[in-house]
């Protein structure tokens, strides 16, 4: 007998998620056309290459809003947990973008240290304090989600990091300024750089994860068995798979041997609620099994 049992998954925040998205959208567009605008007049790699960053920022944020969308479409009989997963594709399009962007600043870093060029500082550091504030304003949109869904944590690095980025950019001009070393333009390109790849690394590291269905960072398994076997009736808990069916949600499956026969749907019901309530498992799907002579063939841990 299988018996499953989750609670409603829409999101009562999804609106106000919606306009952080397109407020952080429109004022990272506009901010991307001043940069360059100004990167050029200036002659600053730091500011063009902090503008190729925030374009590719601003197609992040296209990605997770359009992934945050989809996963609220309803299961069809071809998608049948819906289009939850388009959230981990999108959390791993934006971390391969981002590495893809660094790959461009530094290659041009290292060509502007072979050919260094005449900068205006005073420029740069005006548009970056600019980017300071626009990035720290958008990044403030996501900062309340971060912790709960991937795509927003996705987005709030991105705008953090953008917003130390600009910080580094506008202490490099103030140098340049007071110094005339025109080389700390590129220096500060291979500092973004830096950043952007620390940032990145842990986003594309967990959307990996969840991409090859590995159980969720925060949860347990061993201590999700421990909780099942501790069950009254429950002699045995074997097939026991957990995954993430989004950045938000994680999903369960396990066959419990129960030889005294199948408690009831309250049982299943409450034991359903206790693992959303413990593990933060919102889906748990439960297999009762009396256990018979025939043991099941999902039984060994190997066995999938």
């Amino acid at each position: 007998m299988h018996d499953h049992s989750h609670p409603p998954a829409r999101d009562p925040k999804a609106s106000r998620f919606d306009r952080a998205f397109a407020i952080g959208i429109a004022l990272n567009t506009g901010f991307v056309l001043v940069e360059w605008i100004f990167g050029v007049m200036a002659n600053s790699l730091a500011l063009i290459a902090d503008a190729s960053h925030n374009l590719g920022d601003v197609l992040a944020l296209l990605l997770a809003w359009g992934a945050a969308v989809l996963a609220r479409r309803r299961p069809s009989a071809r998608f049948t947990y819906g289009l939850r997963s388009t959230t981990i594709l999108a959390a791993l399009i934006n971390a391969a973008l981002l590495l893809l962007i660094t790959g461009g600043i530094a290659w041009e870093a290292v060509l502007r240290f072979r050919n260094p060029a005449g900068v205006d500082a005073s420029v740069v550091i005006w548009v970056a304090a600019l980017g300071i504030a626009v990035n720290t304003g958008t990044a403030l949109l996501f900062m309340s989600g971060r912790k709960r869904d991937m795509n927003l944590r996705g987005a709030y690095l991105h705008m953090a990091a953008d917003a130390a980025v600009s910080a580094g950019v506008v202490a490099a001009g103030l140098l340049t300024l007071a110094t005339g070393w025109i080389w700390l333009d590129p220096v500060a390109s291979l500092a973004i750089v830096t950043v952007i790849l620390l940032g990145t690394w842990g986003l594309l590291r967990d959307a990996t994860r969840l991409a090859l269905h590995a159980v969720p960072e925060g949860v347990d398994p061993t201590e999700v068995r421990r909780y099942l076997e501790r069950q009254p009736g429950v002699r045995e808990v074997h097939d026991l798979h957990i995954w993430g069916m989004s950045t938000t949600e994680t999903a369960m499956t396990a066959h419990l041997v129960m030889p005294e026969g199948h408690p009831g749907d309250e049982f299943i019901a409450r034991l359903g609620v206790e693992m959303n309530c413990e593990f933060g498992i919102a889906h748990a799907t439960l297999q009762v099994e009396i256990g018979s002579a025939q043991r099941c063939v999902l039984a060994p841990d190997h066995v999938v």
